[in-house]
Parts: C-alpha cells; structure tokens; sequence
C-alpha cells in the first residue's frame, strides 16, 4: 500500500488510503514556553478560545464548536474532508472527496493560549514534542475505481510523541532498553498503531501494533 500513501507535498496519482502529515495550522516554534502563575493549581494567564481573541497560525480567528473547514478546536477534533483540513488548498484536490477525522490532545494542540503569543499552544512547558506525551489520531475513508469495480478503503492510526530518553535508529524509535516503539513519522512521533482495509487490496485489520501496546498514556 506503499504507493496509495496521502503525501503532502508531493501527492501520489491514485488516492485510496494514508495519512494526514499535518494540521492546516503550522507547527510552532520549538522553544521552551514561559510557565504562567497558578492559583489553587490553576493556570491564570491563559485566554480560551470563548474570550475570542485567539488565532489560527495562519491568521483565521478561532471560535467554539466546528468552524467551516471541519475543525473543533475547543474539542481538539476535524471531522470533514482531507481537503478541507488544509483550506482546501490547490494541491489536494485529487483527495478532495477523501473524508478524514482526526482527534487530539491538548500536548498536540490545546485549546488554550497559556504562553501569551495569541495561538493556541503546542507541547506546552516542554522545548518540544518529545516527552511531552502529545498524540493524534487520524480516520480516512473513501472509495476509488479499479478494473470496473467500485473499491471501498479504510485507514486508522495511531501517532505519540516519542518519550522522554527514546531514540532512533533505521528509521524506528526504540526505548532505553531497545524495545521497539514504532515508525519514526514527523522526526519526534512514532507510529503505535495502523489499521487499513482495502476491499480491493486485499488489506484487512490491523497491520501494526507497537509491541509496548497502543495505548497512550505510557508515551512520556
């Protein structure tokens, strides 16, 4: 299924499966984050998205509930079409009628803003994305024609932030003690789990699971 892969740069013919390689909204620069004050364990320097003052990287204003391109930023969630997680943007329009879902936690992309720039935090308190415990699921489904017959595909994954004292070698992410975590994806994620149907590849459940289990919460 190699050459069935969603790319964003450099997109493949044929679209009948992959995965999302980013959110619309940029990456932040990876450097450490000011710690705000608390009071009774509570953040007090954070806007949310309610206050209405918050921004999209690229400049669009942020409000609650979904927006028109499929976001829920206030739910840390898309559901809508693969094109339309990057505005619709001219390059993917042979995947425009691929639908995607994504879910994700606030170490991926919160719903705050704690360190005063106006965007909503990424990886916050920690200089980047590794140990931080961020993760991101992705769902793509669609259809395509092949020799006649109408071929319907799913795709599921499973994506963490490598923890804290992992490494990477061949491509995988190991451990201290050299377990396997997972295919390096974005430099400091790791795949932990895949599952793709094809009805006409042949693809059927699952075809990775990270031997440490796919659960997130041991990712920090």
């Amino acid at each position: 299924m190699e050459n069935k892969i969603l790319h964003t740069v450099l997109p493949v013919a044929l679209v009948v499966g992959g995965i999302v390689l980013a959110f619309n909204v940029a990456l932040l620069p990876l450097v450490p984050r000011a710690v705000p004050s608390r009071v009774l364990g509570k953040f007090t320097a954070c806007k949310t998205i309610q206050q209405g003052d918050l921004l999209t990287s690229d400049g669009y204003p942020i409000t609650s509930g979904y927006d028109g391109w499929g976001y829920n930023y206030q739910a840390r969630s898309f559901n809508g079409f693969y094109c339309d997680s990057y505005r619709n943007a001219a390059w993917c329009q042979p995947y425009k009628d691929v639908r995607l879902a994504m879910k994700w936690n606030d170490a991926w992309l919160s719903n705050r803003d704690c360190d005063g720039d106006g965007l909503l935090d990424r990886h916050y308190g920690f200089a980047g994305y590794v140990g931080s415990g961020a993760w991101l699921t992705n769902h793509q489904s669609g259809e395509y024609e092949q020799d006649g017959e109408t071929c319907q595909w799913n795709y599921f994954v499973k994506i963490a932030a490598a923890p804290s004292g992992a490494y990477k070698e061949n491509g995988m992410w190991y451990e201290k003690n050299r377990r396997e975590l997972g295919p390096v994806i974005w430099d400091e994620f790791a795949v932990i789990q895949k599952v793709e149907n094809d009805s006409c590849a042949g693809s059927h459940g699952l075809q990775y699971r990270t031997p440490v289990g796919p659960g997130f919460g041991q990712f920090r």
